[in-house]
């Protein structure tokens, strides 16, 4: 009885899924998953907001959508890869020619999302758009890599949750993490930011009239990523070089990251809640 109990609650391992990082490998040329997901996520959220702009007030063109593919996919690396090296790895930095080393991973969505940002305004600059209602409408889409990007995290065995109990069915020990089993996080954060986050962003511009208040989506989707990253980040282990930090500042470096997100989110959501809805006569921009 005994010795079943025990396999019963035998910890998941890892590598007994035969999992790879790689996606496609011909010799001299190797296609990894999460470059794969990058790819997947952008071009997804690029296909779902063609459809969005085909919707009646949409606030831009599908040129200015074209535009915001490029200069979005730009800030998503370009500061993916900063926001990494200034809030995480600050060693990268004095040594510039590690920046463009992508492939060694490394990406952070804080500096992402602020790269996506700059892209959006200068994109609603030049066209002289409404930045925030821009904002609601790229909102819906971003959901769609963070999933992708969490799936590969896991496939890649990076990122791994804190220890927990072996009794916790879906516990896991993952390579290089020690034998201890631990909390499968970026699962925990792909259903979280991608299908709970995405879902409810979806409905919200599909099936009601949230579209019409200017900042209502992307303050929902602003409050929601940092609640649900701050949740999750109580099951995912620190990065080994912001341990320290995490314990003497009680937060790790994610959560303290969302603090202002949380307070922005909110103070969109109640701008957009207190002033009246845009004109539902409005019409569609021509492409």
């Amino acid at each position: 009885m005994a010795t079943a109990s025990a396999a019963i609650h035998q910890p998941l391992s890892w590598t007994d899924l035969h999992l790879s990082p790689i996606a496609l490998d011909l010799g001299f040329f190797t296609i990894k998953w999460y470059s794969l997901a990058y790819l997947a996520g952008i071009l997804l959220g690029y296909w779902h907001l063609t459809k969005m702009l085909k919707q009646p007030g949409a606030p831009m063109a599908q040129r200015h959508a074209d535009d915001l593919f490029f200069y979005a996919t730009l800030g998503i690396i370009l500061g993916g890869r900063l926001g990494y090296a200034v809030f995480y790895a600050p060693e990268l930095l004095t040594h510039p020619q590690n920046l463009v080393k992508l492939w060694e991973g490394g990406m952070s969505f804080h500096g992402g999302l602020i790269g996506t940002v700059i892209a959006i305004a200068w994109v609603s600059w030049q066209g002289r758009l409404k930045f925030l209602r821009v904002c609601d409408y790229i909102a819906p889409c971003v959901p769609f890599g963070l999933f992708f990007g969490r799936c590969a995290n896991f496939v890649n065995g990076e990122l791994w949750g804190r220890v927990t109990d072996s009794g916790v069915p879906w516990a896991m020990v993952f390579p290089g993490a020690g034998p201890m089993p631990r909390h499968p996080s970026q699962l925990y954060e792909a259903v979280l930011e991608g299908i709970v986050l995405g879902t409810v962003l979806l409905l919200l511009f599909w099936k009601t009239r949230a579209r019409w208040r200017t900042g209502l989506i992307v303050g929902v989707f602003t409050l929601g990523y940092a609640i649900s990253r701050f949740t999750v980040e109580f099951f995912r282990e620190p990065d080994a070089q912001l341990q320290d930090f995490a314990h003497r500042s009680g937060l790790s470096m994610g959560q303290w990251l969302t603090l202002p997100m949380m307070a922005i989110g909110l103070g969109l959501i109640i701008r957009a809640l207190t002033r009246p809805p845009e004109s539902v006569s409005v019409k569609a921009m021509p492409a």
